[in-house]
């Protein structure tokens, strides 16, 4: 053979390998939208409707199926019930593992374990197939203004209720941590669905306020309740203040010993996935690349933007990968600080 032949030969080896390489992705490709084509997928939802959960859901499930190859229709189904943790259990061990199936919880699911809370929780949160989180956002306590709660210092020094509903909802759990951490002469009145049933309650004087409500939510749905100053927000939650909120101290700066600081962090760091989205374990690698990539294409979708501005809903997206190396370095943190932490969230007394 000579050297020319064996030069063409090469390349044309290479070439063939070459288009090998490309046939694969765009083979899986067409596997992916075959699958979805002409498909319905649900998107479950934790929360009762008419919340900030809720209206993320609703929203994305209305942009996020034409970025999907082959263009399923998302249809949002909420499923409330113990704090979130129903439809948790439901999207782990009962939704196919197909993805025909996902949906969003309380931020707070995948540290229960970790935190020591176990009851009733049927799944590993490491192992949910994460799609990614809409926003990150700090989270607010709330007080209805005729209870006089109007600050940081009134929170310490006068009674009031709060709302919740379940021990794993960010309602409970932040009134808890305040309350034990800060020994705050608060109570925590629990078993409501949602935010919405809270926000009449306070209406109605039955409790006081509420702790761990989205300030994006506050801002998007309710922004008439500040306006009129109806309500104040004496404290944030979450691992950096505001830039809306420059007077409103920070959680994590009402303590200085380091340990209680380190286990602060541990647990608001789930504002960093302030709106997560995620599907059962065990699903084809292809699709859930494909709903991951589907998810951060409709975060740059000018449509979906749009909407989200004009509902005043933040979007600071956060990946399906980026969330999941969250839920496993949460799990990282020193036995101590666990400790501390895992306190802090149990039920204090009345």
């Amino acid at each position: 053979m000579s050297m020319k032949s064996g030069l063409r030969m090469g390349a044309a080896l290479g070439l063939a390998a070459l288009a090998s390489l490309v046939c694969v992705p765009a083979q899986a490709a067409d596997a992916v939208a075959n699958f979805y084509k002409g498909r319905t997928v649900q998107v479950l939802i934790g929360f009762s409707a008419g919340g900030g959960y809720d209206i993320y859901a609703r929203t994305l499930a209305r942009y996020m199926g034409k970025h999907i190859p082959g263009n399923p229709t998302l249809v949002p189904q909420n499923m409330p019930g113990a704090g979130t943790l129903k439809v948790a259990n439901y999207i782990y061990n009962v939704a196919p593992k197909d993805g025909t199936v996902f949906g969003t919880f309380a931020r707070g699911i995948p540290m229960e374990k970790l935190l020591g809370r176990t009851v009733g929780e049927q799944f590993d949160a490491t192992k949910f197939s994460w799609v990614g989180s809409v926003t990150d956002e700090p989270s607010v306590c709330v007080f209805w203004a005729a209870s006089g709660i109007k600050t940081w210092q009134d929170m310490k020094t006068k009674p009031w209720k709060v709302g919740g509903s379940g021990v794993t909802s960010d309602l409970d759990i932040y009134a808890n941590v305040l309350r034990n951490m800060f020994h705050l002469p608060g109570r925590l009145i629990t078993g409501f669905p949602g935010g919405t049933e809270v926000l009449l309650s306070m209406q109605r004087r039955e409790v006081d306020g509420r702790c761990g409500w989205s300030w994006s939510s506050l801002l998007s749905r309710d922004k008439h309740l500040l306006d009129q100053k109806l309500v104040t927000v004496p404290l944030q939650l979450g691992l950096e203040k505001n830039p809306d909120l420059p007077d409103v101290p920070l959680v994590l700066d009402q303590t200085n010993d380091p340990k209680e600081k380190a286990a602060l962090k541990l647990i608001f760091s789930r504002q960093v996935m302030a709106r997560p989205f995620a599907a059962p374990p065990g699903l084809p690698p292809e699709r859930i690349k494909a709903l991951r990539d589907a998810f951060d294409a409709t975060m740059k979708d000018p449509d979906f933007l749009a909407e989200m501005k004009r509902l005043d809903l933040e979007v600071r997206p956060q990946s399906g990968a980026k969330v999941e190396q969250l839920v496993k370095e949460v799990y990282s943190y020193p036995a101590d600080v666990v400790k501390i932490a895992s306190d802090a969230i149990k039920v204090a007394g009345r």
